[in-house]
């Protein structure tokens, strides 16, 4: 999804739990009838592991025969992980993919030197009332894959691993935890899996990754005490194993993963370890030289900020 303008997140408060490093509160903005949770990148926290964007969408309602238009826009150096609650978004892509992505399954676009994708309500759905929740966030790419071929993954709902047990639910999205491993392959490191807990239920949040954190989606949850409602980033400190608590039915994101290779320059949809790349990204979108999408006859011009 390409980058809308939001409002900084706002520090939390200051807690009894020592494992916990910072507290990131996104600022809500209505972008039209759809709203948007911007946790990352923040003043106070770029990325988490490979994570440098996260965005809860939704969750949204749309009137008859409206929805989502994401026209056609660039990346470089990230690859997109989007993730659905409800609704359906049909992606198309310079690739030639099409593919609609539902609840429980996963879009992997590796941008790598350059890619141009839309994102928009199918038909069908804005004929019965479009609805859409979920989170979009991009993942940077190593410095030795940033110049690489662009690529597309669907992973179906089925193909993702779920860990069931104890009043816990756990669809693992990417990486390793509770002792299984996602089949999604990455170039990186990388965390990603999405939790449900039944009131009083716990699941604990190893510490195979040094950078680790969860945003909570739904419910309040417990750590040591301390409790949180919805729309929080929880980023913790390294080596601790945590367990996460359920007050009342709780839903949150595990993500996470080793530390970047370097710095990373992050600008409209580009991102990249070299502030020269993006300036080389914003001349060749300005100037037409990236793909075009099949079947697209728009496209969101760069921003002059």
């Amino acid at each position: 999804m390409s980058w809308h303008t939001a409002d900084d997140p706002a520090p939390g408060d200051a807690l009894a739990c020592k494992a916990i490093e910072t507290i990131i509160v996104p600022r809500a903005r209505d972008l039209g009838g759809f709203e948007v949770r911007r946790a990352l990148p923040s003043p106070r926290r770029q990325m988490v592991g490979p994570f440098i964007f996260w965005d809860q969408m939704g969750p949204a309602e749309f009137v008859l025969g409206e929805g989502i238009d994401v026209r056609p826009h660039p990346h470089i150096g990230l690859a997109t992980v989007t993730y659905l609650f409800d609704g359906e978004i049909v992606h198309r892509d310079s690739l030639g993919t099409l593919e609609t992505i539902r609840p429980g399954a996963l879009n992997l676009m590796s941008a790598g030197r350059g890619i141009v994708h839309s994102e928009r309500s199918g038909s069908e759905a804005r004929a019965r009332g479009a609805r859409l929740s979920g989170i979009q966030a991009w993942v940077a790419l190593p410095a030795s894959h940033e110049e690489g071929a662009p690529a597309f993954t669907h992973y179906g709902e089925a193909d993702l691993p779920v860990i069931a047990g104890d009043g816990a639910s756990v669809r693992l999205i990417g990486g390793e935890a509770l002792g299984a491993r996602s089949p999604v392959e990455t170039p990186m490191a990388m965390l990603y899996a999405d939790v449900a807990l039944e009131p009083g239920a716990g699941v604990p949040l190893d510490a195979l990754y040094e950078e680790r954190g969860i945003y909570t989606v739904s419910g309040t949850i417990d750590i040591a005490g301390d409790r949180f409602g919805p729309g929080q980033l929880l980023v913790f400190r390294p080596g601790d194993r945590i367990t996460i608590r359920a007050v009342d039915a709780a839903r949150f994101m595990m993500l996470g993963g080793d530390p970047m290779d370097g710095p990373r320059h992050i600008w409209w949809n580009f991102v990249s370890s070299r502030k020269d790349r993006i300036d080389q990204a914003k001349a060749d979108w300005s100037q037409g030289r990236f793909d075009s999408v099949p079947g697209e006859g728009e496209f969101i011009p760069l921003p002059e900020k």
